[in-house]
């Protein structure tokens, strides 16, 4: 757990911006940082404490209204719409917390169980935009597709939330540290030599059109042959992986599978 931080080091590392004159943002972030940092382990959530004791979370997800970010730079912007993203999962998981639902193509407890979790508007920056509709038209236009492997969709196959708030002086390290986590994780990526196959998250083929942006050209010349979501996800997996693995990839040989996605809430209360 962080030591108590001085005022002026929660305004550096927890992402208050004073936003002067129109410029940068106009949210702060610091008891929502303090929030993640309490309740969060190994991306795991104890939506219980969270629901117990919610005034933290209700007050940043209600200041996510009236934000200001036009003025921002590109990586305010950014941490802005994960933040929100993820803060907005959180709410939505506790307002239904304990989840016991009944629809029989996800688990009992899964955010799916929630009538319209990613369907449902809610005012963000001044738009009225659902959380699919973050992930759909506004995260893309950024770039970057290591943003989505950054959402906390409220599920074990998700990216793995953070202990901390997203900030824009570390954003390009925090997104690195979510890449070569996916890498380490079995439900992200699976080097399966055996079975001559490469194993992925399913996200890949949701946002197969922004990885192959940021990843595909970058692919080595051995698999130009290769379809293009294949040539990223690659590129995008091949330096992190051990020598043994990058040799098995190199050969060219492997199939490409799409993992099913785990729906279940990623729920450290009573683990």
């Amino acid at each position: 757990m962080k030591t108590v931080r001085t005022l002026a080091t929660a305004i550096l590392l927890a992402g208050l911006v004073a936003a002067p004159r129109g410029q940068g943002l106009s949210i702060e972030t610091g008891r929502y940082d303090q929030l993640l940092d309490l309740n969060v382990r190994d991306g795991l959530v104890y939506y219980q404490a969270i629901k117990s004791s919610r005034g933290s979370l209700d007050e940043f997800v209600g200041s996510l209204a009236a934000a200001r970010i036009d003025a921002a730079s590109r990586e305010e912007q950014m941490a802005f719409w994960l933040n929100a993203y993820n803060a907005i999962v959180l709410k939505t998981v506790i307002d239904s917390y304990p989840i016991r639902g009944t629809a029989p193509n996800y688990p009992p407890n899964s955010i799916r169980q929630i009538i319209n979790a990613f369907d449902r508007p809610q005012r963000v920056a001044g738009r009225s935009l659902s959380l699919d509709q973050i992930e759909q038209t506004i995260l893309p236009a950024y770039h970057d597709a290591r943003v989505f492997l950054a959402l906390g969709r409220g599920a074990l196959g998700s990216g793995r939330l953070r202990s901390e708030a997203f900030v824009a002086a570390r954003l390009d390290q925090q997104l690195a540290v979510e890449s070569t986590d996916c890498i380490s994780r079995a439900s992200c990526l699976q080097v399966a030599r055996d079975e001559n196959t490469l194993k992925v998250s399913t996200i890949f083929a949701w946002r197969r059109d922004e990885f192959i942006e940021s990843f595909a050209s970058k692919a080595a010349a051995v698999f130009r042959t290769r379809s293009p979501i294949e040539r990223a996800i690659v590129a995008f997996v091949e330096p992190q992986l051990l020598q043994v693995e990058q040799e098995f990839l190199r050969r060219n040989q492997f199939k490409l599978e799409y993992m099913p996605f785990d729906w279940a809430l990623n729920d450290l209360t009573g683990r």
